[in-house]
């Protein structure tokens, strides 16, 4: 780690980015998140990459494809209804196996919405989003710091598995200034063009790089071999994170920024004599059921909060398995809910049970 910087969450993790390896942005502007193709267009010059706005977000993923297709470190990025045009293009880009990187500062929704925080796009990151059974990697950072760790990450995994990893970000995320810090950066000279990767024939054998096969066997061949891959990922890549859990006696649950907030939100009730924790998925896909499960045991309760109707509730029922109560609190289409306000709705639940 070197230089702490104060810096914007939409640009601090652009930065990330170029230090990790980028070699191409590609993107179309939309709030809250214009700082971030904004910050790429002045500093992938610099560096002598390359940085390209689309004529849409739909150009721009497909954009994506094709340099990922090469074997070039490639990002893109976007906010809710313009992750929501790219979702063929993860299709295609799922089943092709090539490495890409998709940042999501999620904003307010459903429709056009607004350009407040929310986390209404769990199901569309998680769930695939595009059409088939596919699945990319989703990691959910709850500060400007931890996105910026978990974007040098994301093209490791991105490039391990060669899968689509998305980041899913939000608008208060983005728009955020805190102090950084960044790792060393990758050195870029040390790139290999993998073997499987499109850059000429040349005196090899020809490499293919599909999204389909007409036939249904041979389909369903391609869709074995995705599903051993995530049960692969899902084996080694789940990543989470433990609050105050070791003697808790009550487990409240959320990602990203509410996750954030809810640490507030179980001091409070430690000091007032509760003994609550906090279990805060990093990996949102693979979802770390099994911790929800061991922890089904131990605990009285869970308490789920988030910024949507209570998408990620469905994973964490699934990990909990029917052993315990869950309970749920969520706000919508752009609000923010509060520590003392989260506090508040746990103690209602509380006097309930």
């Amino acid at each position: 780690m070197g230089e702490r910087l104060l810096m914007k969450g939409a640009e601090a993790i652009a930065e990330a980015a170029i230090r990790a390896g980028a070699q191409i942005f590609f993107g179309y502007p939309i709030t809250p998140q214009n700082e971030t193709p904004e910050y790429f267009s002045r500093r992938m010059p610099e560096l002598g990459r390359k940085y390209v706005q689309a004529e849409s977000e739909v150009a721009s993923i497909n954009m994506v494809y094709g340099a990922a297709s090469t074997g070039t470190r490639v990002i893109t990025s976007s906010s809710s209804p313009g992750i929501s045009l790219m979702q063929e293009g993860f299709s295609y880009i799922g089943n092709s196996n090539v490495p890409c990187v998709v940042v999501n500062v999620m904003r307010g929704g459903p429709g056009l919405g607004n350009i407040a925080p929310a986390q209404a796009d769990y199901f569309q990151a998680t769930k695939g989003g595009g059409h088939g059974d596919y699945h990319s990697i989703v990691l959910a950072p709850h500060t400007v710091q931890e996105q910026c760790d978990l974007m040098y990450d994301a093209f490791e995994l991105a490039e391990k598995y060669r899968i689509m990893v998305v980041v899913l970000s939000d608008g208060l995320l983005g728009q955020m200034m805190e102090p950084v810090e960044f790792r060393d950066w990758v050195d870029v000279s040390k790139f290999k063009t993998p073997d499987w990767a499109i850059v000429g024939k040349g005196d090899r054998q020809r490499n293919l790089i599909s999204s389909f096969d007409l036939e249904p066997e041979g389909l369903e061949k391609m869709n074995l071999a995705l599903q051993e891959k995530y049960k692969k990922i899902a084996e080694n890549e789940t990543r989470y994170e433990l609050f105050m859990m070791d003697d808790a006696e009550y487990a409240l649950t959320g990602f990203g920024t509410v996750a954030r907030i809810m640490k507030t939100t179980v001091k409070m009730l430690r000091e007032n004599g509760i003994k609550a924790g906090l279990i805060r998925p990093i990996t949102v896909w693979p979802f770390p059921y099994k911790v929800y499960e061991e922890f089904a045991d131990k605990v009285k309760f869970f308490f789920d909060v988030e910024m949507n109707e209570g998408q990620m509730l469905e994973d964490v029922k699934l990990g909990v398995n029917g052993k315990k109560p869950v309970q749920f609190y969520g706000r919508f289409g752009g609000v923010v809910p509060t520590a003392e306000e989260i506090y508040k709705a746990f103690r209602l639940h509380l006097g309930g049970c």
